[in-house]
């Protein structure tokens, strides 16, 4: 029986996607360097500083990586705090409350910085469901690396076989099934060239799941 759900964070509890979106854009201008749609999308599930590395090297630029991450966080951080509109994503609070209630183990395996994730577990008051919180920053290979969801699982203290990630990415989708761990897409309306076919399950709408549901998965 599941007893461990592992949430990806990014286009899965929230999404702060349309803020990364601006800050790393606006980056780029100041960088003089043109990204292309298909490019933006691969980056999808990796951490930010494995997103500068491959930057820095594909465009040889000068700036130490650090710097460029430090800048790129500055950007963020003043477009999140500005913007009202911000909302966890439909349905998701529900599940997150729910699980919680019937005693399943909530996990956070994000790529995102920690600061990034403080901020926004701060702004919707989301420590108190979550056992560990799991960044990828403190990894040196980013999603589709399964380390992330390794980690999650050694936290959890439950077999694999008893948790199930879910995850909006193709990195991450591939990252939770190279760690052998069953997977469950989430293919939002937020969602931009992501690939669902090694998923497990796929769902649009977190109302597709629920405790029952997910407690009588089965994974071989």
């Amino acid at each position: 029986m599941i007893q461990t759900v592992i949430f990806d964070m990014d286009g899965v509890i929230v999404d702060t996607e349309p803020v990364h979106h601006y800050a790393y854009h606006q980056h780029f201008k100041q960088l003089n360097i043109e990204i292309s749609p298909e490019m933006y999308a691969s980056f999808t599930g990796n951490s930010t500083r494995n997103i500068y590395q491959k930057l820095k090297e594909y465009f040889h630029l000068e700036e130490e990586v650090q710097n460029l991450i430090q800048t790129k966080r500055n950007l963020f951080n003043d477009a999140f705090d500005k913007k009202e509109d911000l909302y966890l994503l439909d349905g998701v609070e529900d599940l997150i409350k729910e699980l919680h209630k019937n005693g399943i183990q909530l996990i956070l395996a994000s790529s995102s910085a920690k600061v990034t994730i403080e901020r926004i577990f701060k702004r919707f008051n989301l420590h108190q469901y979550f056992s560990h919180i799991v960044s990828g920053e403190d990894f040196p290979k980013s999603k589709p690396d399964p380390a992330i969801f390794n980690h999650a699982v050694f936290l959890s203290k439950t077999a694999k076989d008893d948790c199930i990630v879910i995850e909006d990415s193709t990195n991450g989708i591939k990252a939770a099934k190279s760690a052998g761990i069953y997977c469950v897409g989430y293919d939002s309306v937020n969602s931009k060239l992501q690939d669902y076919s090694l998923a497990d399950m796929v769902i649009s709408h977190f109302d597709e799941l629920n405790f029952e549901k997910i407690k009588t998965i089965n994974y071989c």
